[in-house]
């Protein structure tokens, strides 16, 4: 028997060979390149000097595929003699930058974005300082189609993708999610758009790489770092101004690295005076003024690198609320309370008070501080990366015109995040990764007169597995995660003080019920994902992806009971609301041609245990008054379905280098699904609320392939969106109305300078008009639309209407 098996193992190593080699990219050994056979379970990795070497193939001829992040896969036919290795090189050519681009944003491992089986687009920081805009995700939303934001004035914007928002969008700040009461819509997302480099956006269900809040997608600012290690100092020094409000902001950058240590620091300050339009002139209440602040120290090394971030956000921002005169319909000031406020013999704003960059007494402060660690392990042929964070945010508004002093709302927010993951060596051509991250919160109220959410506190935890092969032409991809959520809050009491005749908070109210009673529960979700990139060739793509995502309900949609006074709107909570579960099939076919770039993709999304908000009303069918002068909404849980495509068409022809032809087209519609919702309000509930309409965006765009003296790619550009009359909407209760369409044409130009024998930039210029024709407009999406206290209007045009005209120049100074 002895004999007979080693007779048979014998003849199965006379029936192999081997296959070695070297794989070289321009001339030079290619490290870390994979080899492998298809349809078996043979494969390796190139070593530092390029080469390899696969042992015990079956005897036969054979096609062998060698590939590397950003170069041309090559494919070769081998023949395997029995008892021989067989010698064979490969010389691989780097693909086309729009098909080698590499993602870190919602993908295990570095990734190029055309092996991605979702739609992932990416913005550079030469592009966001093209869309001239009041603040960093108005200027995504320009470059990347599907993207949308609600906005309250022009530095307010929350980022929508497919018509979802809020927390169901989750912003990253160089991987580490923001956090900093998210429910509210009177903030922006505190982050400072003059230090990031570059946004990644991932459309669709992100949650198996960073649980709840990714079911929309994932935004990821990336902040600007040291590229150069040449031992000298380096930076930037812009200026900004926009004609429309006066923007005025500035931002100083320094960059320093050696011997493999990196530091950095940045300091931006912008201010602004109300924005203004043609039909309103300048709208009271929407002047800002905000500060940030950035150090950064890190190191990387043969074992790997570390860095360390702090950053630090200081805005004070006005609130608006569109109280007029109800005939010249200029805007009025609130100047009393209660019943002493008559609101249709407020004082008219002077036009002085409307041009200035003091910030009125009815306004918000918000402070937001970040501390931000990212270390990379290099263990063996994988990969070990964790992130750990710390956020404190502190939000207060001031709505008390004859105490300006005293805080309405005063919420301190702490985070801690965490994040570990592990990419394992490539084994037989699988990537595994596995993770786990979560976080934990607590909130406190502080010293104030409203109590919209409880004082409460999160735990929350998730673990994930995700794998990735390739099969020839075939790259798929796909894991699962599970998650817990823990969110609880004590008793809490407020009573009215007989001497301000405000409420405050205190430790117990005898015989009283608490405005919020103590409340714990568990989320619990799964989330999974499975996609396919296959190449029809090199140059076009196919890609399908199903995805669940999870999302476990916020603070205001569970324990909301009480007035937020930025919005005007009093909330009810539902402590009976489960998870969110959504389930989505995206589909895009994507061709990079030698003269264009075009890319189809559509989805379809549904939605389980859909939160939204819809207006109280009493057994008379009348809205329910809680706070005179206040809406109230309370947040109901059902069932909805969204569905759309977005389509590019961009044209850079090889005859023309200097000329580029850039379309896009985003369409969605959400449909509530809710059957008792729909029978009760009929054809009024029939669509969701805040869906942006169809949009187009068309930019003609020259830029000089060639330097004249010392001049660098001076440009010349025209824009042209449209959004289509959105007839579409949320109509119950006239929560949403419908908006009209328009045009808007912007127009741009720019070059950079350069100096010395190195021909180094040192000069960027950037001039932009936006909204040449001064089109008077209202945006879907803008929540000032809303922002009126008259039933009619002399005028027939009711709410606040979008910024007009502006012209904004820039500045760069790069040393």
């Amino acid at each position: 028997m002895l004999v007979l098996r080693s007779l048979v193992v014998s003849a199965q190593v006379a029936a192999t060979g081997s296959i070695r080699g070297q794989v070289l990219a321009d001339g030079k050994p290619l490290e870390l390149a994979t080899v492998a056979l298809p349809g078996t379970a043979l494969g390796t990795a190139t070593t530092a000097q390029g080469y390899f070497e696969l042992r015990e193939v079956p005897a036969g001829t054979h096609e062998l595929v060698f590939s590397s992040m950003g170069y041309q896969a090559q494919r070769q036919r081998v023949a395997v003699r029995a008892g021989q290795a067989t010698e064979i090189n490969a010389r691989l050519v780097a693909t086309p930058a729009a098909l080698s681009e590499v993602v870190v944003t919602g993908v295990s491992r570095a990734t190029e974005i055309r092996r991605s089986p979702v739609p992932i687009a990416v913005l550079t920081r030469r592009e966001v300082n093209l869309n001239s805009t009041g603040n960093v995700i108005d200027a995504a939303v320009k470059g990347v189609p599907g993207l949308s934001a609600v906005t309250t004035g022009p530095n307010i914007s929350k980022p929508f993708i497919r018509g979802l928002g809020y927390n169901r969008v989750l912003t990253l700040y160089n991987g580490l999610r923001q956090e900093g009461q998210q429910w509210g819509d009177e903030h922006g997302i505190e982050i400072d758009q003059y230090d990031i480099d570059r946004i990644e956006v991932v459309k669709g269900p992100a949650s198996l790489m960073y649980g709840s809040d990714a079911v929309a997608g994932v935004i990821n600012m990336l902040p600007r770092l040291s590229s150069e290690a040449d031992g000298h100092v380096h930076g930037d020094a812009l200026m900004e101004y926009q004609t429309n409000n006066h923007l005025l902001g500035t931002s100083v950058g320094l960059r320093y690295a050696h011997n493999g240590w990196q530091y950095g620091a940045r300091g931006s300050y912008r201010l602004a005076q109300a924005y203004r339009n043609a039909l309103e002139g300048r709208v009271y209440g929407t002047a800002f003024r905000e500060l940030h602040a950035t150090a950064t120290v890190g190191v990387e090394k043969r074992w790997g690198s570390t860095q360390l971030t702090a950053t630090l956000y200081d805005n004070l921002q006005e609130i608006p609320d569109g109280s007029r005169d109800s005939l010249s319909r200029r805007f009025t000031r609130q100047v009393a309370e209660g019943d002493q406020d008559d609101l249709k013999n407020r004082p008219l704003v002077s036009a002085p008070d409307l041009a200035m960059y003091r910030i009125n007494p009815l306004h918000q402060h918000i402070q937001h501080y970040r501390l931000l660690s990212r270390t990379r392990w290099h263990l063996g042929n994988g990969e070990l990366h964790t992130l750990f964070g710390i956020q404190h945010n502190l939000r207060r508004e001031y709505n008390h015109p004859l105490a300006p002093q005293q805080a309405g709302l005063a919420v301190a927010l702490n985070t801690y995040t965490y994040d570990v993951r592990y990419a394992a060596p490539t084994w037989l051509g699988l990537e595994t990764t596995v993770g786990l991250n979560g976080m934990y919160q607590t909130n406190t109220n502080r010293d104030a007169t409203d109590f919209p959410i409880p004082n409460y506190s999160l735990f929350d935890v998730g673990g994930y597995v995700f794998l990735k092969k390739t099969f020839g032409k075939l790259d798929l991809s796909g894991g699962v995660r599970y998650d817990t959520r823990v969110l609880r809050w004590p008793d809490f009491y407020v009573r009215l003080d007989s001497t301000t005749g405000w409420a405050q908070q205190v430790a117990t109210s005898t015989g009283a019920d608490p405005q919020f009673a103590a409340f714990r529960t568990t989320y619990r979700g799964i989330s999974a994902s499975v996609g396919a990139t296959y190449n029809l060739s090199e140059r076009l793509l196919l890609r399908a992806n199903v995805a669940r995502g999870y999302r476990a309900p916020n603070i205001t949609e569970v324990g909301s009971n009480g007035l937020d006074p930025g919005a005007h709107i009093v909330y009810l909570g539902n402590r009976t609301f489960g998870p969110e579960f959504g389930l989505q099939e995206d589909l895009g076919l994507s061709a990079y041609l030698p003269d264009a770039e075009v890319s189809v993709s559509g989805f379809l999304n549904n939605i389980d245990n859909y939160i939204y908000q819809a207006r109280l009303t009493g057994p008379d069918g009348q809205p329910v008054v809680v706070v005179p002068g206040n809406a109230t909404y309370q947040y109901q849980q059902g069932r909805a379905q969204l569905y759309g495509a977005e389509v590019t068409v961009n044209l850079h022809p090889r005859a023309w280098p200097a000329l580029a032809f850039n379309n896009s087209l985003a369409y969605v519609t959400g449909v509530n699904k809710e059957a008792a919702l729909l029978e009760a309000n009929g054809a009024a509930a029939k669509y969701l609320p805040l869906i942006p309409p169809l949009h187009t965006r068309s930019e003609v765009r020259l830029t000089s392939q060639r330097r004249w003296r010392r001049f660098t790619q001076p440009y010349v550009r025209a824009v042209l969106d449209y959004h289509a009359p959105q007839n579409r909407f949320y109509a119950v209760d006239n929560t949403e109305t419908r908006t009209a369409g328009y045009a808007l044409l912007g127009l741009g130009t720019g070059v950079g300078l350069v100096k010395g024998p190195s021909q180094r930039e040192w000069l960027q210029l950037f001039l932009q008009l936006d909204n040449a024709f001064n089109t008077t407009y209202q945006s879907h999406l803008n929540r000032l639309k809303y922002f009126e206290y008259y039933a009619s209007s002399p005028t027939g045009r009711r709410g606040i209407y979008n910024q007009g005209r502006n012209f904004n120049a820039k500045i760069n100074l790069l040393f």
